[in-house]
């Protein structure tokens, strides 16, 4: 049967609010939206509106999906990154607002090296979605991008969302261990990789810990293996000016900075997120 729209809404609203989720009012009109086809506004000029039973039928699925812990965003497939529309998969991380920093930490030296050479090579290890990649192609329409992961159903998301979003002729995809089968030389490497310690993972939020994939997050038993093997091959894959930019977890700034500057990088720059973390750093060669 058919429901008014401003009904649906304010009973999914509530659902949310009972079952205790932070961002109830939103999550639950990201859903609305969603499901319904409808936009923010429908909800307030005409409340009335009557939602037909397909429709509410998958609104109320959703909801129950939502209740039982999975993602607003992995529920819908879909996630905004940096003004661009990024689908998910089962085999992506679900790129988070923080990740942003990273971005805009490594706008500077992109910027520099196109005013330099005209062009920006940007290797993007542990692509995933390929949001960071993207992020900078979407702003650098001299630069082109790798992105590089293990999964093969995380590279088609990625070669999607590049498509979508405009930017597939400048994107290109590899599978591979980390950093093993690239080859040729980058001006900028660019990474979030998995970070949290082994024996952490469990501990995350649910949220996380059951809809993130575990290699997206699994860092081995200190958190900091893909910092060590992308120190160990920048080096083989950067140009001579080229830097590397990597997300770090809030407390790890000084143990990567160490394993940087082991083989031989210089920390060049590094950002807080919005919450005050330490969040990401940049690296050249001495």
């Amino acid at each position: 049967m058919a429901e008014p729209l401003g009904a649906l809404l304010a009973a999914t609203r509530q659902a949310f609010q009972q079952a205790g989720i932070a961002e109830a009012a939103l999550e639950a009109r990201i859903l609305v939206e969603h499901f319904t086809g409808t936009e923010r506004k429908d909800a307030i000029v005409n409340p009335d509106r009557l939602i037909g039973d397909a429709e509410v039928a998958a609104l109320r699925a959703a909801v129950a999906r939502r209740l039982a812990g999975e993602p607003v965003f992995r529920i819908i497939g879909e996630r905004e990154f940096y003004g661009l529309r990024l689908r998910l998969s089962p085999e992506t991380l679900d790129p988070r607002p923080d990740t942003e920093t990273l971005v805009d930490l490594a706008l500077p030296h992109a910027r520099a090296c196109i005013a330099r050479t005209g062009s920006c090579r940007i290797l993007d290890l542990g692509t995933g979605t390929g949001a960071i990649a993207l992020a900078l192609l979407s702003v650098l329409p001299e630069a082109t991008a790798l992105g590089v992961d293990i999964s093969a159903d995380a590279l088609a998301t990625a070669r999607a969302n590049a498509d979508i979003n405009g930017c597939g002729a400048r994107f290109s995809t590899l599978q591979s261990d980390w950093s093993k089968a690239v080859e040729g030389k980058f001006d900028l490497l660019v990474s979030n990789p998995p970070y949290i310690p082994t024996n952490d993972v469990q501990s995350l939020d649910r949220s996380v810990r059951e809809f993130d994939p575990r290699c997206a997050l699994d860092g081995g038993q200190d958190g900091l293996e893909f910092y060590r093997l992308t120190a160990d091959d920048g080096p083989r894959l950067l140009n001579r000016e080229g830097v590397i930019a990597v997300e770090i977890g809030f407390d790890q700034k000084q143990s990567v900075a160490d394993i940087f500057s082991a083989r031989g990088f210089v920390l060049t720059d590094s950002v807080r997120d919005l919450g005050g973390r330490d969040r990401a750093l940049v690296f050249h060669l001495a």
